[in-house]
């Protein structure tokens, strides 16, 4: 990462209060969400197999 280069703001926060969201605000949040944790579940899927292939080599 580059000193320089600065992170974006986060879109949503968790715990934080949703009652003053509007419905479409509300769905646009879901949304971010689950985009969120797709890219959580394929970086998971890559340390796991990653790990797999560590653990098969150092078995043998």
């Amino acid at each position: 990462m580059d000193w320089d280069e600065v992170r974006p703001k986060a879109q949503a926060t968790l715990g934080e209060p949703l009652g003053t969201l509007s419905v479409a605000e509300l769905e646009a949040r879901i949304a971010a969400l689950h985009q969120e944790i797709e890219r959580v579940s394929v970086e998971l899927a890559k340390k796991k197999a990653h790990e797999a292939a560590a653990s098969a080599l150092f078995k043998s």
